[in-house]
């Protein structure tokens, strides 16, 4: 997984041997999904591995910027010249968004795809210094014109776009959960890329144990996480970037610059749902550590482990030991081999 790297490989074993626990792994949003669940009829099992794998298929078909035919799509393309009606999903969603806007005084900010789409991480691509600074122009979550009687949105400017690649995940893994629950599945953890939450746990009656991966070698860990009923979401400088002259150019943008946030090399959220975790790693990966820190810190029920940009770890006030001493997080173990 791009942003967690979870202690499965041993329990997946184990599982094997055990009726009712499945685990299941897709290529779905972009990301890798995975399933691990257990109910003691393998039945219901099994119908809650395939209810998440298409409930991310239907939220990806409507939400992803990159599908012509989605809901977010057609948003970009019609609502800088008219208000566009949309599902009642996709708007309160976007209400969330502006939540987070609003909580971070923009660092969280869905219109960074302005001049996000400019960037192609793959091609190695990047908008030149004029056409970065005047995309950047548009980058204001105030550009966002939400009526909630009609339930549309208006852009307030053309060339506004938006990319719910910072809260969408999370929010699809909030929305697997709960209709894992429905069908009275009260073990799992289901995982978008780098957005996790799990219910009860594992095997053995053991916690889920989440391992924070160093943001500079996929095989170290930096710390080990036992949770249970909790989210976890990990933003990061090494998922989706490129390296031009030494520069590093990644897809977490500072809406203020519309160029990569350096300040960190990854943040980790701990919290109750995984749409809080996703949008806050995220808005405190691009705040930086003092005032990412001093964010979290105020919230409660949300922890935070951060790497800053010379690989020092940095723990937000609840994880301290001095602070907590009864707090779960471990020094690094050694990495599991598959």
């Amino acid at each position: 997984m791009r942003g967690l790297e979870l202690f499965l490989s041993l329990m997946l074993a184990a599982h094997t041997a055990c009726a009712g626990w499945l685990h299941e792994d897709a290529d779905i949003m972009g990301t890798r999904i995975t399933v691990e669940l257990f109910h003691d009829d393998t039945a219901v099992a099994r119908q809650g591995v395939d209810a998440v794998m298409a409930e991310m298929r239907r939220i990806d078909s409507d939400m992803s910027p990159w599908i012509e035919t989605s809901e977010l799509a057609r948003l970009n393309r019609d609502a800088a010249t008219r208000p566009v009606i949309v599902s009642d999903e996709l708007f309160k969603l976007i209400r969330t968004s502006l939540h987070f806007s609003d909580l971070t005084h923009g660092a969280f900010d869905i219109t960074f795809a302005s001049v996000g789409f400019l960037y192609d991480y793959r091609k190695g691509v990047r908008p030149d210094d004029r056409q970065r600074q005047q995309a950047t122009e548009l980058i204001n979550y105030h550009n966002l014109l939400l009526d909630e009687d009609s339930h549309s949105i208006a852009y307030g400017k053309p060339g506004v776009r938006i990319d719910l690649g910072g809260i969408a995940k999370g929010h699809a893994v909030d929305r697997c959960i709960a209709l894992l629950q429905a069908i009275g599945i009260k073990q799992a953890l289901v995982t978008a890329g780098g957005d996790s939450r799990m219910i009860g746990d594992r095997w053995g009656g053991r916690p889920w144990n989440i391992g924070v991966r160093d943001p500079r070698d996929e095989k170290k860990l930096v710390a080990v996480i036992p949770l249970e009923n909790v989210a976890v979401s990990t933003s990061g400088d090494y998922q989706r970037y490129f390296e031009e002259n030494g520069v590093r150019y990644h897809h977490i943008i500072n809406p203020t610059s519309g160029d990569s946030a350096r300040g960190m090399h990854s943040a980790t959220i701990i919290g109750p749902d995984a749409t809080t975790t996703d949008a806050l790693s995220t808005s405190v990966f691009v705040l930086g550590v003092e005032q990412g820190l001093a964010l979290v810190n105020r919230l409660p029920d949300i922890d935070a482990i951060l790497v800053d940009a010379k690989g020092q770890l940095h723990y937000s006030d609840g994880l301290l030991p001095a602070k907590n001493p009864a707090n779960n997080v471990k020094p690094p173990a050694p990495h599991p081999q598959p």
